[in-house]
């Protein structure tokens, strides 16, 4: 699909891609090439730049790597996995960019397109027909000696975690500002709804609908009697504590990017994230869909009234539809 020039006057999207991978990089540049013919400019970030470069990138705007990469863009697309996406967030939170991601990893739950779909996603996002989701985020806070020393945020989960794999991690772990219980663990997840399906899955815990609102806590390995993943109000106040006497000191890592040591007696916070990420939607299959298909779960024998229906549903929103404007 395509749309008059005067439509396009003005616009701008900001090209993101995982460029320690080939493939990632080559297909970037297919769309920005794809985004220069229908007059949409594109703008790249300094370390993609070469990479992209090397496919045939048209004149496009380089700007630095900063949280501010996405200002003045209608769309963030971003070519690559699931920790693409998040690097790519880190540069989009401020400014309130949409992010659209083309699956390029494995799983890439938080991806809405796969590279197989580009003529689709291009044809999409010439027509802006895409729809806009708020997801929360968490703010997390590191106190020593009741002083904070460090802050930061996650889309998926901020997770304290044992910083030597000799030593189990002694944590006690609180709900708004009430001791629930000590933990001798690997560490300890609290994460969004977002990222339910992402380490808090692989912990043990619980998946979230995007639309609840929560906060997950999840406790890793743990050796206690109680020892099971919390879901908690989004109003709540996670706190995380490493036992000062411990011999253990830990970490803090947010979104498996971010990083902050946790001698003994540090203290984390973690509470719902002032700024959401914003995710640009192609398709409107539901989140029960999405996660069989990501998942790759075995639902052969449904036959509830509707089965038919929304399976032919999935099929028609998993195929590109024929562009009806060719030869027009």
């Amino acid at each position: 699909m395509s749309v008059a020039p005067s439509s396009s006057q003005g616009r701008r999207v900001l090209i993101l891609a995982h460029t320690g991978r080939e493939e990632a990089s080559k297909v970037a540049a297919e769309f920005a090439q794809a985004m220069a013919a229908e007059g949409i400019a594109v703008r790249v970030v300094t370390e993609d730049a070469e990479a992209l470069g090397r496919w045939g990138l048209p004149d496009a705007e380089v700007v630095p790597v900063t949280d501010d990469a996405g200002r003045g863009c209608e769309l963030a697309v971003v070519f690559g996995g699931d920790g693409t996406i998040l690097r790519a967030a880190e540069l989009v939170r401020d400014c309130g960019t949409p992010l659209v991601g083309v699956n390029l990893g494995h799983v890439g739950f938080l991806a809405e397109a796969d590279v197989d779909d580009l003529d689709y996603t291009v044809r999409r996002v010439v027509a802006r027909d895409y729809t806009v989701e708020e997801r929360m985020t968490v703010d997390a806070r590191v106190f020593v000696d009741d002083r904070e020393v460090a802050r930061s945020w996650a889309l998926n989960e901020a997770t304290v975690e044992k910083a030597s794999r000799e030593r189990m991690l002694e944590v006690v772990v609180a709900i708004d500002d009430r001791p629930v219980s000590r933990w001798g663990c690997d560490g300890v997840v609290c994460a969004t709804p977002t990222g339910s399906t992402a380490y808090n899955f692989s912990a043990g815990g619980p998946v979230v609908w995007p639309e609840v609102e929560a906060l997950l806590m999840v406790p890793i390995s743990a050796h206690a009697l109680f020892a099971r993943p919390m879901v908690v109000s989004p109003t709540s106040l996670l706190a995380i504590q490493v036992i000062p006497e411990a011999p253990a000191s830990g970490v803090l890592w947010c979104d498996g990017r971010r990083t902050y040591e946790l001698p003994p007696g540090a203290r984390v916070e973690v509470r719902q994230g002032e700024k959401s990420i914003r995710l640009a939607r192609l398709h409107q299959a539901p989140f029960t869909d999405r996660l069989v298909r990501k998942f790759d779960l075995p639902v052969s024998g449904w036959r509830g009234a509707a089965a038919q229906r929304h399976s032919e549903q999935a099929q028609a929103e998993a195929s590109p539809a024929p562009d009806r404007t060719e030869g027009v």
